[in-house]
């Protein structure tokens, strides 16, 4: 309905009905706008004669109706339906003539005429002027409708980029179209780690992130390249022509410089990085959807190997997702069908007295044996079943803890460790409490050891889940020290306990000055803040006595015990 039918019929002001004469009579069409307005209708008009200047019209101004004489010199209104047609806009063309017969009337709405009026029959003219005002309304609505629903199905929302659907509809149309002679590569960008920023800021500063991460891909891709949200913090990328794995690896690096600049949040810097992986058409799979799925092995292969880099897709990535689909499976159900052990290996003092244990979880594999934690953990992580096994190692260790404390080693110490995932929740703190109650055992005797990183990726965050810890009296260390990118004054400000220092120092301690050197100031650092050091990975005399020189103040590594069941775990002394 036009802003004059709108004015007219819901009794609201709303601009007038944009009215294109066609008539070689200027007097004819100053008469139908006068009878029109005296009737109610606001009318603003242009009068043209000849299909040029009705053509010009058309393009240079939006119309409501085209009104046309039937019969002009060297013009008519069967040509000026043409004119109409050939622009392509949806506009009810009316007739309003003296000299037209029935039979030509009739004619001209089979060629796609609305209506056909005498001239001077003005109280005719009005309504249906406004009927097709109003059909012209529903088909405009309509039209609307459905380019909305176009564009939420083959456009996401958030970054007005091409969504998963419309990327595969592209590309696969151009590889259908290519045939034999396809050529390029799809690329698939994922964020690192972007959940922690969900997780610390909010998904609005999140979506925000996400909004200008996608112009940042954008900027300066050849008109060519197809860019889409394929969802989450996934971005697509299609390089048409690209032959050479190296070509679209350069391509893949110049889309990391997006993450070199740092995203802002009310006047924080935020640094994110991206893993990219890269299929190639044709030889990493015939169609796009085979090479979304390879693309993304290669994705997680460079997140495995810890994010921030660029890998190609390879045939035995198929292999090891298939296995590592069935490992999550059979994970999944390992918990209540009891295949996890917990075995324990000793920390000791400078005399040699097993004063603690750190709880190390296994999986008893139904048919591959004993697993190692780097076999399961980091799946455990990335799915989120690492909740439920941490909650399982913690309690278990807590009860083991238990039994020891009533043989007689009353003040015996258990170290559990705590993932990023299971540290980032506030279910954390029921576990623990739950673990701490069911068994009885003291708190005072439960130390979490949380990595460097878990700790440096939100200290305010972490300094409040540390007190909270703290105030159920745990020990807190910092497992795998040295390895991030913090230092001890910064963390003097959380509530730890221990410094545990990452066995990559201590591995080449007594033979490498610069390994040697860190420790030194580690351990002298930790004493000033009054923080207790346990050296990881020991396995020589020589590694020892260096780190006794330093003054190190407990030790764990082969050279005191490999990780062991808790019924052959041995207490006391062990061997000098």
């Amino acid at each position: 309905m036009s802003a004059a039918v709108e004015h007219r019929v819901l009794g609201r002001p709303a601009g007038p009905v944009r009215l294109l004469i066609v008539d070689d009579s200027e007097d004819d069409a100053f008469l139908v706008c006068a009878e029109l307005t005296r009737r109610g209708m606001a009318v603003h008009h242009r009068r043209v004669d000849c299909d040029f200047d009705m053509a010009a019209a058309l393009a240079a101004e939006p119309w409501d109706v085209v009104l046309s004489d039937h019969n002009m010199p060297g013009f008519s209104s069967l040509a000026a339906l043409d004119v109409l047609k050939s622009s392509g806009l949806d506009l009810p063309f009316i007739i309003h003539s003296g000299e037209i017969s029935d039979r030509q009337a009739v004619s001209a709405m089979y060629e796609g005429v609305d209506d056909f009026i005498a001239k001077g029959d003005y109280d005719r003219l009005l309504p249906v002027i406004e009927r097709e005002l109003r059909g012209l309304h529903a088909r405009r609505a309509v039209r609307q409708a459905d380019e909305r629903i176009r564009e939420l199905v083959n456009f996401d929302v958030l970054s007005a980029l091409p969504n998963h659907n419309l990327f595969c509809t592209k590309v696969g149309d151009w590889i259908a179209d290519a045939g034999a002679q396809a050529a390029g590569a799809v690329l698939v960008v994922d964020v690192d780690r972007f959940m922690r920023i969900n997780a610390s800021f909010g998904y609005d500063t999140g979506n925000v992130i996400l909004r200008q991460l996608g112009e940042r891909l954008a900027a300066g891709l050849a008109a060519d390249v197809m860019l889409a949200r394929l969802g989450s913090d996934r971005f697509g990328v299609f390089l048409p022509g690209v032959v050479e794995r190296e070509q679209a690896e350069i391509a893949a690096r110049w889309l990391l410089r997006a993450f070199e600049q740092p995203f802002m949040k009310n006047d924080i810097e935020l640094f994110l990085t991206a893993s990219v992986g890269i299929a190639m058409v044709g030889g990493d799979g015939a169609d796009v959807f085979e090479l979304l799925m390879n693309a993304e092995a290669a994705v997680a292969r460079v997140k495995c190997q810890g994010g921030n880099g660029v890998r190609c897709y390879d045939r035995a990535m198929n292999a090891a997702s298939a296995e590592r689909l069935t490992l999550e499976a059979e994970l999944r159900h390992a918990v209540e069908r009891g295949e996890l052990r917990l075995f324990y290996q000793p920390i000791v003092d400078p005399d040699g007295t097993v004063r603690a244990a750190e709880a190390l979880v296994r999986w008893q594999h139904p048919e591959q044996g004993l697993l190692a934690p780097d076999r399961f953990i980091p799946l455990a992580d990335e799915t989120g079943l690492i909740t439920e096994i941490g909650a399982w190692v913690l309690t278990e260790a807590c009860y083991q803890g238990r039994c020891w404390h009533d043989a007689g080693h009353e003040r015996f110490r258990v170290s559990v460790n705590v993932s990023a995932v299971q540290f980032g929740q506030p279910r954390l703190l029921e576990t623990v409490r739950e673990a701490l109650r069911g068994s009885g055992f003291p708190p005072a005797c439960l130390t979490l050891e949380i990595t460097e990183s878990s700790l440096m990726s939100d200290v305010e965050s972490a300094a409040g889940m540390l007190r909270s810890l703290k105030n159920m009296g745990v020990r807190i260390a910092v497992d795998d020290f040295g390895t991030g990118y913090s230092s001890l004054s910064y963390l003097r400000r959380l509530p730890i306990d221990t410094v545990k220092i990452d066995k990559s120092f201590v591995r080449d301690v007594s033979n490498n000055g610069e390994d040697a050197a860190i420790v030194r100031a580690i351990i002298a650092l930790a004493h000033s803040l009054g923080l207790g050091t346990v050296a990881e990975g020991v396995e020589t005399a020589e590694q020892e006595a260096t780190l006794r020189r330093e003054g190190c103040d407990s030790f764990q590594g082969y050279r005191y015990g490999r990780p062991v069941p808790a019924e052959v775990f041995v207490m006391g002394t062990v061997p000098g």
